[in-house]
Order: structure tokens, then C-alpha cells, then sequence
């Protein structure tokens, strides 16, 4: 380990794992470390085993669950916008000849006790039982009113300006009732809370259009998702680092993060070995997130609450679909921040045939974090099983460039990868100066 790198990456899990491929495609020698034996660090998926040796240290798995090997349980239930920035860069480094891709099966909203489709057209809005017959007919004009929105043509404005105006200008323009309003910001926009209605609408206006494109491209809803679960994508962004020479080692203690007399970053220690590079980027974990000494390069800003659950049924009301989103909007269930509901199945090649595996999650608001799930819970139908963790959520508190230690940050509660690849830009910003520049291709997806 007497080498000289430019970069070393600490952890597998997806940020890091994406950064080590880029930055190896763009020719820098990297290392990337995990203390586990495992790829994927919070964004693994598990099989049976090591599901039940992470919650439950003295039980084995019950055999009516099935085989061990047909088990690829995520630890962090997201799902990948069809159109969104991660498919962008899936395409821009052509990892996707390693994945293969399934659509999720439908996207519902909860409201008033139960849940619906959330609609994406103007068609399925005027065929929605969210809506009444008035409040269809405005609902059909604000999404026509979004379609044909161009900046450079005044006559499609309606008086509004997407820069100045809030989205409670927006909804108030087009008369929208709050049940309106919180299945667009929440199922459409995809938005945690409703901090969203003072700001400028142009953000919502980019959200939803993002969500009816990625609608219109495959159908049945937004959202694709990976074969063999989550834990994949890390897996292939690190063979696409190996391919442009990137060297991995997992199951190698990292003891200390050596900085020179002024605090900036010299290498990495494990045992008596010390690994020099120019910069070093990771995930929390490896800055002392759960340390005191630690707390100087990382801050707890919440926690996030997920349940994972496997079921021996569709959930109800979701017309027996094999995979859906679910979304519970904050107001519905007076909450500040909406529960979501992620689930899949054997279709997707993480679980045995008649299995289907939920994960319920929201951001943390009182000490009673299971209590706050329980909206999601209960639609859920009978439970067979269930692991429950409640996971901090780091952010840096410095930028990096002083010392060249470039912490990443936690993985939120939202219910997709756009956060994720925000904090893959802007840490990509830091380290090499500029930004990162995608190409454009599709995906295929299997049918």
C-alpha cells in the first residue's frame, strides 16, 4: 500500500461508488476502500442471512420463507425516475450493460383513508377518484396550463412567472382545493413537506414535468428499478471503476484519516499500513459520524425511520400489483413530513415467488418513531415479517476544498435517487473544479 493515489474513496455505497467510476473515467488513480465484505455500505440489498444477522442476531430465517439466494432485501427503499439525473448517468457511463431493468408496476396516493392512482395526464385526471367534477376540470387546466408552458412565449404564461410567483400563487390562480394541491406536491412533485408553496413554482414546474415524462416513456408509472435489487447499482459503478483501473479493497479497517501539521489530508491508515492521496472522499461513517470526535467534519441534521416488511400478499387496494409507490402526504395523517411506501417483489428477483417485500419510511419527528409509521403500516395488510431501523442523517459541515476531505451525505427519506446524484455534482464540483457533464441516451427496459 505504498502507492501514491489521487483519490481514495472510503465506503460502497452508491455516492462514493458513483464518484469512484467517474473520477476513474476521467483518468484519475483511485482507491476505494469498505470495511465491509460486502459492496453497497447503507445501500446494500441482503439476502435472508444476513437480513436476519443484521436484526436478529439469534434467529435463523424461517424456511417457509424460501431460499437464502432468492433474497436481495434493500436496506434503503428507493426507486429510479425514468427521466431523472441518475438514468443520466447511468447512460452517460454505460453501466447500464450490467443492470438489467424492471418498470415498477403503479403509483398511488393516499388520501382521505384510502388510496388512488395518482394521475399523470389530463386524461387519467378526469377519470381520477381523487377529484370531484369541478376540481377535475381546474385540475385539467393547470396540467394543460404546465404543458404548453414556454418561456419564450408570453401568451402561455397566464399571467404568472415561474421566478417570482409561489406555487401557492400557482394553485391559488387555477382555484386547486388542498387535496389537489398535496397529491401534485407530494405524489408528483415528490416533495418531503409543503415548504415548497412559498417558494418560486419553477422548481415544481421542473418536478412535475420530470415526473409526466418519465410517465409517458415507459407507462404504467415513473419509476424503474434494478433486477436483483439496489445493491446492484453500487456493484456496477465499481466495475466500471475496475475497467479504468480504479483498486478495490473491502473488508479493510479504516483506523485513521491522516492530515498533515495544517489539517489537510495526507492519507489513510489500516493496522500499521498508511495509503497516501492528494484527496480523500466518503461516506459519514468514516469521519466519526457516530463518534464525538467525529462531530467536527459531520452534523446529525434529523433520522429517518424504515421498516422493512415481507408480506405474503399484493397490497391492497393496489389492483394486485407486483411493485408500487405509495405515497402518505403529510397532511393526510398531520405530519410535517410525508410517509412513504416502497415495495417489490419476485418479479424483480429479490424475493421468493408469492413474497413481496415493503418498506415503510419517514423523517423522524417525535421519540416515538415507529408510532409515526403506523399509517403505513396498516395499509399494508397483514405483516409477516418485520425489521425496523432508525438511521441518522449526516451532513459535512465543511465544503472540503481547505483540507481535501470530501464527505458525503446520508441517505434521505425521499423515496428516489435525485438527492443522491445533487450530492454526486456538487461533491463532484469540489474535487475536480468543475462540473459534471452528461450525455444523453435512453434505457432499456425489460419488459
Amino acid at each position: 500500500m505504498d502507492e501514491e493515489y489521487d483519490v481514495i474513496v472510503l465506503g460502497t455505497g452508491l455516492t462514493e461508488c458513483i464518484l469512484s467510476g467517474l473520477l476513474s473515467v476521467e483518468g484519475k488513480k483511485v482507491l476505494h476502500m469498505d470495511r465491509n465484505d460486502y459492496y453497497g455500505g447503507d445501500s446494500a440489498s441482503l439476502n435472508l442471512t444476513q437480513l436476519y444477522r443484521k436484526f436478529r442476531l439469534d434467529q435463523a430465517p424461517p424456511t417457509e420463507l424460501g431460499r437464502d439466494r432468492d433474497y436481495a432485501v434493500d436496506l434503503i427503499p428507493k426507486f429510479i425516475i425514468a427521466s431523472g439525473e441518475l438514468t443520466k448517468i447511468l447512460v452517460h457511463t454505460d453501466v447500464t450493460r450490467y443492470l438489467e431493468f424492471k418498470q415498477i408496476a403503479g403509483s398511488f396516493v393516499y388520501r382521505e383513508g384510502k388510496i388512488s392512482k395518482v394521475p399523470s395526464t389530463e386524461m387519467e385526471a378526469v377519470r381520477s377518484p381523487l377529484m370531484g367534477l369541478f376540481e377535475k376540470r381546474r385540475a385539467k387546466k393547470f396540467f394543460e396550463f404546465l404543458q404548453n408552458w414556454r418561456d419564450e412565449d408570453p401568451a402561455t404564461h397566464q399571467g404568472l412567472n415561474l421566478d417570482i410567483d409561489t406555487m401557492k400563487t400557482v394553485y391559488a390562480t387555477f382555484g386547486l382545493e388542498p387535496g389537489t394541491q398535496d397529491f401534485i406536491g407530494h405524489a408528483m412533485a415528490l416533495y418531503l413537506d409543503d415548504d415548497y408553496i412559498n417558494e418560486p413554482a419553477r422548481q415544481t414546474y421542473q418536478r412535475i414535468v420530470l415526473y409526466t415524462s418519465s410517465m409517458a416513456r415507459y407507462g404504467k408509472s415513473p419509476y424503474i428499478y434494478p433486477l436483483y435489487g439496489l445493491g446492484e447499482l453500487p456493484q456496477a459503478f465499481a466495475r466500471l471503476s475496475a475497467i479504468y483501473g480504479g483498486t478495490y479493497m473491502l473488508d479493510k479497517p479504516i483506523d485513521e484519516i491522516v492530515t498533515d501539521d495544517d489539517g489537510k489530508f495526507v492519507g489513510v491508515r489500516s493496522g500499521s499500513e498508511t495509503v497516501k492521496a492528494k484527496q480523500v472522499i466518503g461516506d459519514p461513517s468514516y469521519f466519526g459520524a457516530a463518534s464525538e470526535r467525529g462531530k467536527l467534519r459531520v452534523v446529525e441534521d434529523g433520522k429517518v425511520i424504515r421498516a422493512i416488511c415481507i408480506l405474503k400478499h399484493p397490497i391492497p387496494g393496489t389492483e394486485d400489483a407486483d411493485s408500487v409507490q405509495i405515497i402518505i402526504p403529510q397532511n393526510q395523517v398531520n405530519r410535517r413530513h410525508d410517509i412513504y411506501i416502497a415495495m417489490v417483489s419476485s418479479t424483480h428477483n429479490v424475493c421468493a415467488k408469492d413474497v413481496y417485500v415493503a418498506i415503510v419510511s419517514t423523517i423522524v419527528e417525535t421519540s416515538r418513531p415507529e408510532q409515526e409509521i403506523l399509517p403505513g403500516l396498516q395499509l399494508l395488510g397483514p405483516i409477516y415479517e418485520k425489521f425496523v431501523s432508525v438511521s441518522p442523517i449526516y451532513t459535512p459541515i465543511s465544503d472540503g476544498t481547505a483540507d481535501n476531505i470530501f464527505v458525503t451525505r446520508s441517505y434521505d427519506a425521499t423515496s428516489h435517487f435525485e438527492t443522491v446524484v445533487e450530492d454526486v455534482h456538487d461533491v463532484w464540483k469540489r474535487v475536480i473544479g468543475k462540473d459534471l457533464v452528461l450525455k444523453k441516451r435512453e434505457v432499456e427496459i425489460g419488459q
